[in-house]
């Protein structure tokens, strides 16, 4: 009797020891299928940063790409300069800041700030970190704009930084009953989509070539609503020809003396957002 029970415990253990051998041989198969699926992945991407550039597109040259490490610096020294004085603050307005490609809305607090003191209710676009955008992300911007435009009882000027620009120009195409004026700062809308420094980090980044962009395939289409660009000749990320654009692709084009990363923060920029959103 003894030797039936120990039998049949043996058995019982030997049952268990098998199928936890069968769970782990097909959990072991999931991880491979898995790391085989991201190896893919990472290759795709590796092809996409490693495309070239056509021999007649350039993007800034280097030296202006090395000059973007200036930046806290000439933040510092236009901070020491007398500022200038602001016109008279007009009506109040609801302002939505969305932020360049890797970049986190945080990066643009001085913008806000000036905004805000200048009597302005800002908001940033709500999607945190701006890694390119998806058909999802881009449905929950316009959601979000909408329902803030709602909200606000009047429609948003929404102000983009890079690759932020090119999110708030579609916006104002799919919504501009919403939108009540665009600014782009450094934003690459107009002419070839690598007449910039930093498209293959956006396509290894993305997953995406920028020939083919889940959303807006026609970027240098004008919104239907004031659309001012904001450039700068010291761009080392962006062509200024790209970020100026051309006539009929915007309506305003104005020069700033920044660098890329600049637009983000520069009293210069900001003194000119707060007379934009003034005038409109």
């Amino acid at each position: 009797m003894l030797a039936f029970i120990a039998g049949s415990v043996d058995s019982g253990q030997a049952m268990a020891m098998i199928f936890n051998l069968q769970q782990g041989a097909a959990g072991l198969g999931q991880a491979t299928a898995r790391l085989s699926l991201l190896r893919e992945e990472i290759a795709r991407r590796g092809s996409l940063a490693l495309q070239s550039r056509p021999v007649d597109v350039r993007g800034p040259k280097w030296q202006a790409f090395l000059g973007e490490l200036r930046t806290p610096i000439e933040h510092w020294q236009a901070s020491r300069q007398m500022p200038v004085q602001d016109e008279p603050a007009g009506e109040s307005r609801a302002v939505m800041l969305l932020p360049g490609f890797g970049t986190h809305p945080v990066r643009m607090k001085p913008l806000r700030l000036a905004l805000e003191a200048a009597g302005h209710r800002v908001s940033d676009w709500g999607l945190g970190f701006n890694f390119g955008p998806t058909e999802d992300r881009f449905e929950r911007l316009c959601e979000r704009v909408v329902t803030m435009a709602r909200k606000e009882g009047e429609p948003l000027v929404l102000v983009g930084w890079s690759l932020g620009g090119l999110f708030a120009r579609e916006v104002a195409k799919a919504h501009p009953e919403a939108v009540r004026l665009v600014v782009t700062m450094g934003t690459p809308f107009s002419g070839d989509r690598r007449a910039n420094n930093a498209w293959r980090a956006y396509q290894l980044i993305a997953g995406h070539s920028v020939d083919e962009p889940p959303i807006g395939r026609d970027m240098a289409t004008k919104p239907p609503v004031p659309t001012v660009a904001l450039w700068s000749p010291r761009d080392g990320i962006v062509s200024h020809r790209s970020a100026c654009g051309r006539k009929g692709e915007r309506d305003l084009a104005i020069p700033m003396r920044c660098t890329h990363l600049g637009f983000a923060a520069h009293p210069d920029v900001a003194a000119m957002l707060k007379r934009l959103v003034a005038a409109y």
